[in-house]
């Protein structure tokens, strides 16, 4: 399936940067999307750790508003990415994301080119689902439409993949207050979130024509995403990668310190 709305009614995002964001220091910018079922306090850590030498800019997608549009692709939050610089002042930046966010960056870095100073791409991929995960993901949201939530009988499946198996042991709240979030969601707003992605075509094909420095962080507990898929971000980018240990699919907030190291290290590279 083409990866447009082209063809899909969208009810266009009217996107109020000041009411979706953390914006915090001085100095050249890194903005941070996060992943799917997450919302921007996911980078608390990043925000605390690099203000200090950055301006760090935390925001919510749409899923995360009163605005979530019934239709929308990559390339839409993409376009929300770029309205919030706008509203923001920032003419080009470092764009960071996770999983989601990271998908949505590869589009913005395909898109808007001349607004990129670098890329860092944490627990996401290029490429694009199995069949089987597809299916999976369908029936999750099947059930989820037909209960109108998130169908308790998932809880554990999403516990696992979004956390490794070292903050599930040694952590456990942690995990358990995202699920306790994730329940307050419209279900409307996670089925149209899990949708923009869902059937995206494989990316790999445009990656030679991304011209900007890459830093790639993978959990290596990640189940969601094994490190291995993140392969060809490092064989097509000029990119390298960090693996954290101890952390799953969300490894930034997971194991923030080697994860905030890398990132600042990539940030005096690049600026």
């Amino acid at each position: 399936m083409p990866e447009t709305t082209e063809n899909r009614p969208v009810r266009r995002y009217r996107f109020r940067p000041e009411t979706v964001s953390t914006d915090r220091g001085e100095g050249p910018p890194l903005v941070l999307c996060h992943g799917t079922l997450m919302d921007r306090t996911m980078f608390g850590s990043q925000i605390d750790a690099l203000s200090d030498e950055y301006r760090v800019v935390a925001y919510d997608t749409r899923a995360r508003t009163d605005q979530y549009a019934d239709y929308y692709d990559l390339y839409d939050l993409a376009d929300d990415c770029a309205a919030l610089m706008d509203g923001k002042g920032i003419d080009s930046c470092v764009l960071g994301g996770t999983a989601m966010g990271g998908l949505m960056a590869l589009r913005f870095a395909e898109r808007y080119p001349e607004r990129l100073d670098g890329l860092v791409l944490m627990d996401t991929t290029a490429g694009t689902l199995t069949a089987d995960e597809r299916e999976q993901y369908r029936i999750i949201m099947k059930e989820m439409r037909r209960s109108e939530e998130l169908p308790e009988k998932y809880v554990g499946l999403v516990k696992r993949m979004l956390f490794g198996d070292t903050t599930l042991q040694e952590n456990p709240e942690v995990a358990e207050a995202w699920v306790n979030r994730m329940f307050t969601y419209p279900w409307e707003a996670v089925h149209h979130e899990m949708d923009s992605w869902l059937d995206r075509p494989d990316f790999t094909p445009k990656l030679d024509g991304i011209d900007v420095p890459a830093l790639v962080v993978h959990g290596e507990e990640d189940l969601a995403l094994r490190p291995a898929r993140s392969d060809s971000l490092v064989e097509h980018l000029d990119a390298r990668r960090v693996l954290v240990p101890e952390a799953g699919h969300s490894a930034n907030m997971e194991n923030p310190a080697p994860v905030n190291e890398a990132i600042r290290g990539f940030l005096e590279d690049v600026y």
